[in-house]
């Protein structure tokens, strides 16, 4: 997803624009996977002295309940990354620095077989580690 589509879902949902939400966006529109809310206050901060976790979190639930983020629980803390969009496809999600890598292959065609009778609505499959260079330091 890029910025023109998530500002566009703002205001069809009736939400209002404001340059807190666009820097918000913009930040998850430039960093390569999971962040958290504290990595987003730390952005924050310098352009929004006195910016509250509350503020932070307000507009994080609001952008995974309309999708335009999506996220995913490490080390028992919510990360939130830009949504995807066009193909389908699962992630690679490394536990340290929370790149992502997208995995093609999708393991619903293996599990469709085992769930006969059962009505299937979403699922999603996400695989955790290290990435190389993690590993690697």
């Amino acid at each position: 997803m890029n910025m023109e589509e998530a500002l566009g879902i703002l205001k069809q949902k009736g939400y209002k624009y404001t340059k807190k939400r666009k820097d918000i966006l913009s930040y998850f529109d430039q960093e390569d996977g999971y962040r958290s809310a504290k990595d987003l206050l730390h952005f924050m901060e310098p352009a929004y002295p006195g910016i509250s976790f509350d503020t932070i979190y307000r507009n994080l639930h609001l952008f995974d309940e309309l999708a335009i983020l999506e996220s995913t629980e490490l080390e028992g803390e919510k990360h939130f990354r830009i949504s995807c969009v066009g193909h389908h496809h699962h992630h690679f999600i490394c536990k340290q620095c929370g790149i992502t890598k997208e995995i093609d292959t999708c393991p619903m065609d293996n599990v469709k077989g085992e769930l006969g009778g059962f009505q299937i609505e979403d699922h999603k499959f996400e695989i955790y580690g290290r990435c190389p260079s993690c590993q690697a330091s």
